[in-house]
C-alpha cells in the first residue's frame, strides 16, 4: 500500500501540525503534500520529511499574507498529481481534502473542522482583524469557497472527525458520516508534577478568536498571577490591557513548556476549540483546567474531576469559575487527572489510525474500486 499525506499548510505551531507529526511517524516514507512550507515557522521534525509544495511556495509574502491568497488554495491542491498512490490521507481543516483523487485511489480525510471561516463565517469574522478592502471582497470569496467545499467533500471516501463536536458538523454541512479518533498527545513525554508555584497558565496562539482577552481582564480584576505562553497578531493588544500580575512569555520550546505546565496551579482555556490539545497537555502533568464549557473541552475535561467549566464566554463567568476553583483546588487528584489524559495517548492514536486505514483500504479493494 503506497500512501501520501496531504496537509493544508505548514507554517505554524498548531494542534493540526502535532497530528501531522504523528502521521509522519506512522508513515515515515510517505511524502507530505502541502500548499506551502516555512520550516522556521513550524515544528523542526518536518525537516527530515519529504515535503512537496505547490506553486504557492513561490508567492510573495506567503508566510505573512497567506490568508489573502484564499482563492489560490483550491487550484494549488487540485494540481497535485497523486496517481502513484493507493491511499491519500488528507489532514484538513480547509483545503487539503480537495485534492483530485485518481480512479482506484482511496481517500481518507482526518478532518479538524469543516472550513470554519466558510461555515461559521459570522462567528469567525467578528474575532479577526481584517483589512477593510479585503473585508469588502470577503463575502464574495466565501460564497465561491463554500460552493467548492460542498463539491470537493465528495472526493473523500471516508471521514475521520477529531471529536464528536466535529462529527456533528460534518453531518450538518456535508451530510456525511464519520468516525471519531481523538488527536494524540504524547503523555509519556510529560512528567506528573505536584508543585504549585502560585500562577495560572495560558498556552495559546494569541489570536482574537482564542478569547485570551477574557482571561486578561479577569486576572486584572482578581490580581492573581497569570503567565501567557504563545505568539500571535493579538499580542500587542493584550499586553496593552494587561496589568503587572500578567506576564507574556512568548513562544517556548517543549522543555520549558513542560516546566511551566508542571509548576502552574491550573491551565486557563477561555476559547471555544474544535478539540484543544493544551488542556490534555496540562492534564498529562496532573494539572486541572479551567475551561469554557463548549466545543472539544466537553470531551476532554471532566467537571469537578480534572477541571471546572465556566458557562458563558464572559469575564464575570470566568471570574466566578476561578473563585470556585480556588475553593476546591485541594480536592483535585493529580494521578486521576493524568489518568484522563492517558485516554488520548499518542500510541493509542497511532494504532487506531493505522487500523482504520488498513480496514478501509481493504474494504475499498473488495468493493472493486481498485
Amino acid at each position: 500500500m503506497k500512501l501520501a499525506i496531504v496537509h493544508d499548510y505548514l507554517n505554524q505551531y498548531g494542534g493540526a501540525e502535532r497530528v501531522l507529526e504523528s502521521f509522519h511517524e506512522i508513515f515515515p516514507d510517505a511524502p507530505i503534500y502541502t500548499s506551502f512550507y516555512i520550516p522556521e515557522s513550524t515544528f523542526p521534525s518536518f525537516k527530515n520529511g519529504d515535503i512537496r509544495t505547490s506553486f504557492m511556495q513561490r508567492l510573495p509574502g506567503i508566510n505573512r499574507h497567506f490568508k489573502k491568497y484564499l482563492l489560490f488554495y483550491p487550484r494549488a491542491f487540485e494540481q497535485f498529481d497523486l496517481r502513484a498512490y493507493d491511499v491519500i490521507l488528507s489532514s484538513s481543516s480547509a483545503f487539503a481534502k480537495g485534492v483530485r483523487i485518481p480512479s482506484g485511489t482511496c481517500h481518507i480525510c482526518y478532518c479538524y473542522n469543516p472550513m470554519r471561516f466558510v461555515w461559521r463565517y459570522d462567528d469567525y469574522i467578528k474575532r479577526e482583524k481584517i483589512n477593510p478592502l479585503f473585508m469588502s471582497l470577503l463575502p464574495l470569496l466565501i460564497k465561491r469557497l463554500k460552493r467548492w467545499d460542498v463539491k470537493v467533500n465528495k472526493r473523500v471516501h471516508f471521514f475521520i472527525a477529531i471529536s464528536n463536536n466535529i462529527a456533528e458538523r460534518i453531518k450538518i454541512f456535508y451530510n456525511r458520516e464519520s468516525i471519531v479518533i481523538y488527536p494524540p498527545i504524547d503523555v509519556e513525554s510529560f512528567e506528573l508534577l505536584k508543585e504549585d508555584a502560585g500562577f495560572y497558565l495560558i498556552v495559546s496562539r494569541l489570536r482574537q478568536y482564542k478569547r485570551i482577552d477574557i482571561a486578561v481582564k479577569a486576572f486584572n480584576k482578581l490580581g492573581y498571577k497569570l503567565k501567557i505562553i504563545g505568539e500571535g497578531s493579538d499580542r500587542k493588544n493584550l499586553e496593552k490591557m494587561a496589568m503587572n500580575n500578567i506576564e507574556f512569555l512568548g513562544r517556548q520550546n517543549d522543555e520549558m513548556l513542560k516546566e511551566y505546565y508542571g509548576k502552574c496551579r491550573a491551565l486557563v482555556f477561555p476559547g471555544e476549540e474544535d478539540f484543544g490539545i493544551t488542556p490534555l497537555e496540562a492534564q498529562a502533568c496532573g494539572k486541572p483546567v479551567i475551561a469554557y464549557g463548549r466545543g472539544g473541552a466537553l470531551e476532554t475535561i471532566i467537571d469537578g474531576i480534572t477541571g471546572v467549566f465556566f458557562k458563558e464566554q464572559t469575564v464575570e463567568s470566568l471570574i466566578e469559575a476561578i473563585k470556585r476553583f480556588e475553593k476546591i483546588k485541594d480536592s483535585f487528584n493529580s494521578e486521576r487527572i493524568r489518568e484522563n489524559a492517558l485516554r488520548f495517548d499518542k500510541e493509542i492514536f497511532k494504532r487506531k489510525i493505522k487500523a482504520f486505514i488498513e480496514e478501509k483500504y481493504s474494504e475499498f479493494k473488495k468493493e472493486g474500486k481498485i
